[in-house]
């Protein structure tokens, strides 16, 4: 069975290592020089930058990809455990350590809202419910089939999936700060907490389960571990190619042609790029029925993503590894990202201090860092040429008053990124920074299906694809297009 895989972003990898180990004859497809895609790596004099995901939770999910071939992952990669998972620092000044610590988790909340506490409680046991069954029994099926869909819904209406993740957070969180807090894991995964159905709410019991992870010189070092092993298994790998287009006849795949007009056969061809730039320009478009047509255009992306990378010549020892600076306003700021498509000023942003974990990332006496911003993806039309220096330096500012003093004096390394980075680079529709967003009318069955729903032959995992975007996502994925192929 000779099955090509384009992309080579963790969903890409791992369903090529997956696919291996079912003895198909695997050719993985990466456009650019470097593996990655998301979770490629800058280099910089010295500094080394994750391009994307930093933060590692489920790291089994990653161990299983070595043990599918008898293979220790610590031979390949080394996975740390965090003591501190995330800091929340308010407007106001005030500072919240986020961890797995549940006897310090009440202590702070309870100098907040002593009523909290018991909520707090009820909060990760209904999560909890959420997590068995969304994470453990369906993350892992396909959704390719309405009645296995329907036979779910009893199920996702008990667990109030018809709530945003938000309001279930405020049915057992009075203070507010509190709820922001516990409410903002859907903007790891391109959602907005207001509008991100409940079931994804597990995220906050899955690290609950497993931990706040690192890997050790970066998320890129997972990467290097992937390759290494793909090489060591005979997957053939094609670096600097673009598939420019997936070749079917009578809507079964027949291979894929690349940029050098060489073509590869096949007969499978799984997509780890954006299910809507795969069927808008490597198939053809025309073949596309007025149903699935309808379901394309009604698709809502997720948010953009400005990220700033700087290395400094100061070293910030007070800074944590994972830092969430929420700005005054939250919900209004995300209607302005999500829905209106305009920057706001009053930003909320995240900010990952790798060197406060590994001092390998930098020069010795240098700090590493990059902060990520959600911004409105390219749907706004925002000219990020002159937009992207302007956010630069807002971005700048506060950080230097509120977490990093005197940082402009101290940058000796920098760029950014922008949501044009993702959508010319990363061929994601309007620059979105995770596919579509994670609402429930897009989510299991009403995502872009792993076995597609137009091409016989034509499979997709990562970010846009059940049961969606996150490292743990991703590689579950692949595990869905284990079970269908």
């Amino acid at each position: 069975m000779n099955s090509v895989v384009i992309g080579s972003g963790f969903g890409g990898m791992a369903a090529a290592l997956r696919l291996k180990a079912k003895n198909h004859k695997v050719t993985l497809i990466e456009k650019h020089k470097d593996l990655g895609g998301r979770a490629r790596v800058f280099k910089k004099n010295g500094f080394t930058f994750d391009a994307g995901p930093t933060v590692i939770t489920a790291p089994h999910l990653i161990n299983e990809l070595f043990q599918l071939f008898n293979k220790n992952p610590k031979n390949y990669i080394e996975i740390k455990a965090l003591n501190t998972w995330y800091r929340f620092i308010f407007e106001d000044g005030l500072e919240f350590n986020y961890s797995g610590n549940e006897q310090e988790m009440k202590d702070q909340i309870k100098k907040i809202n002593e009523d909290d506490v018991v909520g707090y409680e009820n909060l990760i046991n209904f999560t909890k419910k959420i997590f068995n069954k969304g994470f453990t029994e369906l993350s892992e099926v396909p959704f390719n089939k309405p009645f296995f869909m329907m036979k779910q819904i009893p199920a996702l209406l008990n667990l109030k999936s018809y709530k945003s993740v938000y309001s279930l957070v405020a049915t057992f969180i009075e203070n507010e700060k509190l709820r922001k807090l516990l409410s903002m894991h859907p903007l790891l995964v391109g959602g907005n907490p207001f509008t991100t159905t409940s079931i994804y709410g597990l995220i906050l019991y899955l690290e609950k389960k497993w931990g706040v992870h690192y890997s050790m010189g970066g998320t890129g070092q997972i990467i290097n571990g992937m390759e290494k092993l793909m090489v060591e298994e005979n997957i053939n790998i094609i670096k600097g190619q673009e598939v420019t287009n997936i070749i079917s006849i009578n809507n079964k795949i027949t291979g894929v042609k690349l940029e050098n007009n060489n073509e590869i056969s096949a007969d499978n061809v799984i997509c780890n790029a954006d299910p809507p730039g795969v069927y808008s320009k490597l198939a053809e478009a025309k073949q596309l029925n007025v149903f699935f047509n309808w379901k394309m255009k009604r698709m809502e992306y997720s948010m953009g993503l400005f990220v700033y990378y700087f290395g400094t010549k100061k070293i910030y020892e007070d800074v944590e590894h994972h830092t969430i600076k929420f700005g005054d306003k939250y919900k209004e700021h995300l209607e302005d990202i999500f829905d209106k498509k305009k920057l706001n000023n009053d930003i909320s942003y995240y900010l990952h201090r790798p060197t406060a974990t590994d001092k390998s990332m930098a020069p010795e006496g240098n700090d590493c860092f990059y902060v990520l911003v959600p911004v409105p993806n390219n749907q706004s039309g925002i000219d990020w040429s002159i937009e992207g220096e302007k956010l630069k330096n807002l971005v700048v500012d506060k950080m230097e008053k509120s977490l990093l003093p005197n940082l402009k004096d101290n940058i000796v390394e920098d760029f950014y990124l922008t949501p044009d980075y993702f959508e010319k680079e990363l061929n994601t529709k309007y620059g979105s920074g995770f596919s579509i967003q994670p609402k429930f009318s897009q989510s299991a069955y009403f995502r872009f299906h792993n076995k597609s729903e137009v091409y016989d032959g034509l499979y997709f995992v990562g970010a846009g694809t059940h049961p969606g975007a996150g490292i743990p996502g991703v590689l579950s994925s692949a595990k869905v297009l284990d079970k269908i192929l």
